[in-house]
């Protein structure tokens, strides 16, 4: 457990031995652990170095209260990574420095391989300060949503996070209840009808763009460094971002088609999610299957809401979901609840 203090696991199980056992000698330990007493020696010089064991004119042996001890090499520790951190933001306001007029091959670099490409997304979002900004396309190649051990992370140091997912995503098999995971955590998501790429940015600083399928069966991408490519590809970002539709769903109320009805006077959370994904975009055979639905049940939940809103139509009952807070509001043109949706042919990669 003491490891990421530094400490060995020797170090550790003496000074455990040392907690219910003080003014020790080193033999003693050593009877007691069943380990050479030379070892046991060693371990105790370094636990003195590091200030947990106190040591007598008499060779004897006491471990000091873990409280202050521990307290401080923590401190001490968490101190080294703040430094480690202003020493970070140093270099790499150097690296943008020294790129500044540098070749094209210092500004491109191209990964091969889902497994790198998969490693560089992690990173990529590990060097965020701010924000992470990308755009999500299917088929998921290297990295599933539900794998991206990054994004936890950074959304707990602060990074806010804006996704733009590509209508067919939401097609995906659990993708829903991924996206209702995210946006718990804090995470911005929106649907676009159709994108031109998968993308990741970190900050204005790195931008990863995943590539076609090479010739080998081997999926590509380039890692773009500050240039003028990676700020178009900002200022693309935000364009989609400002046209595409929120998506507003809910975990409340417990898994799709468990949800309690709250009665006439609103929607139940099953409700919610059902005229969040149709105003997505989705389809009616899509939306159903994503929750967990029959057809037959997601009509008559939508009859149940036309006649809770008074209305004839389904483009009218949108109206009155955005109107009447049911939903978020959808700034996108192009957007119905006919069940119909446009399709396409996903990108390869």
């Amino acid at each position: 457990m003491l490891d990421v203090l530094g400490l060995d696991p020797d170090d550790e199980r003496v000074y455990r031995a040392l907690l219910g056992r003080p003014n020790s000698t080193a033999r003693l330990l050593g009877d007691q652990l069943a380990v050479p007493h030379a070892h046991v020696a060693t371990a105790l010089s370094r636990l003195v170095g590091w200030g947990l064991v106190t040591r007598s004119a008499d060779d004897r042996f006491t471990a000091a209260p873990p409280a202050v001890a521990l307290g401080a090499l923590i401190s001490e520790r968490r101190d080294g990574l703040r430094m480690a951190e202003h020493a970070l933001v140093a270099f790499a306001e150097e690296h943008r420095a020294a790129m500044t007029g540098s070749s094209i091959n210092d500004l491109i670099e191209v990964v091969t391989g889902a497994d790198a490409i998969r490693h560089r997304f992690l990173q990529v979002q590990q060097a965020a300060r701010t924000q992470v900004r990308s755009f999500i396309t299917a088929p998921f190649v290297a990295l599933p949503p539900d794998e991206n051990t990054a994004e936890p992370v950074a959304l707990g140091r602060g990074v806010q996070f804006r996704a733009v997912l590509d209508r067919a995503v939401l097609a995906e098999p659990g993708i829903v209840d991924d996206a209702i995971d995210s946006l718990g955590r804090g995470v911005q998501l929106r649907v676009a009808d159709e994108l031109p790429m998968k993308l990741v940015l970190a900050d204005a600083d790195l931008g990863l763009v995943p590539l076609a399928v090479t010739p080998d069966g081997e999926p590509g991408a380039v890692l773009l460094h500050r240039s003028g490519l990676l700020d178009a590809l900002d200022a693309l970002f935000e364009t989609v971002w400002r046209t595409a539709h929120p998506l507003a769903l809910s975990a409340t109320g417990g898994k799709a088609g468990t949800t309690v009805e709250v009665g006439p006077q609103g929607p139940t959370e099953l409700d919610r999610k059902i005229l969040g994904l149709l105003l997505a975009g989705l389809t009616d055979l899509t939306a159903a299957a994503q929750l967990g639905l029959s057809a037959r049940t997601l009509h008559r939940r939508l009859r149940h809401l036309m006649d809770m809103a008074g209305v004839r139509s389904r483009m009218q009952l949108g109206a009155h979901a955005v109107r009447h807070g049911w939903v978020e509001p959808h700034r996108a043109s192009g957007v119905d609840m006919q069940g119909t949706s446009r399709t396409r042919t996903p990108p390869a990669v």
